[in-house]
């Protein structure tokens, strides 16, 4: 980033506990969408689905959206429905990454996507037993709780297994967007799989309409990109 101070835009939420997650609260308020037929909220991962995957990432320069990010999430935004981010960020507990660091690219992820109602970061590694590292259900529990939503209405999206697992044992609905690093195995197993995060936002948006389908219904794809 330039070095200028950004202007305070959330506010930040102690750790619960010494496994649970980073929540950080977003900035775009209003009551969270819990009628109707559609999702409840919309939560994304991070690296690999919104914006490319650049291991242990401490940088704001490196931050690149992925296609169609921007204009997915606006899509889930114009229908009133909050959006999230649910993200693993091992590299703090490798020491590879700083609590700084991991909000630095926070904030040029929303320079860049807008801004998002609600964080969850998993700062822990894979041995930590914690209960909020994807494929386990916290981050996605806990995004739900903070946002006012039940979780059975949410859906996650993201590129591997782990964002599908964590969505499932939360009792959520994943949609996989798969990318050369996704698993043969992982897209098998995903019950819903779309081309890219337009796609995969037209899926579980209801059309306005009422339809059930709509001129505008995603292109689903079962192959890695």
């Amino acid at each position: 980033m330039s070095g200028r101070t950004l202007p305070p835009r959330h506010t930040e939420a102690a750790v619960p506990s010494a496994t649970g997650p980073w929540l950080f609260d977003g900035a775009r308020g209003g009551p969270p969408q819990t009628g109707g037929a559609g999702p409840a909220a919309v939560l994304f991962d991070r690296d690999g689905t919104l914006v490319s995957d650049v291991p242990y990432n401490g940088d704001p320069a490196r931050v690149v959206p992925m296609p169609t990010a921007r204009e997915a999430v606006d899509a889930v935004r114009a229908r009133g429905v909050p959006v999230g981010v649910v993200s693993n960020q091992s590299g703090v507990a490798r020491g590879r990454l700083t609590r700084t660091q991991v909000e630095a690219v926070r904030w040029r992820v929303e320079e860049l996507l807008g801004p998002f109602d609600v964080w969850a970061v998993c700062p822990h590694g894979p041995g930590d037993g914690c209960g909020c590292r994807k494929p386990a259900p916290g981050l996605v529990v806990a995004a739900c709780a903070r946002l006012g939503v039940p979780v059975e209405r949410a859906v996650v999206i993201g590129d591997i297994g782990a964002d599908m697992g964590a969505a499932r044992a939360a009792g959520a609905r994943g949609v996989l967007v798969p990318t050369p690093v996704t698993l043969p195995e992982e897209i098998e197993a995903a019950e819903t799989t779309a081309g890219d995060l337009l796609a995969a936002v037209r899926l579980v948006l209801v059309p306005e309409d009422g339809s059930g389908h709509g001129p505008r219904a995603a292109s689903i794809t079962g192959e890695a990109r």
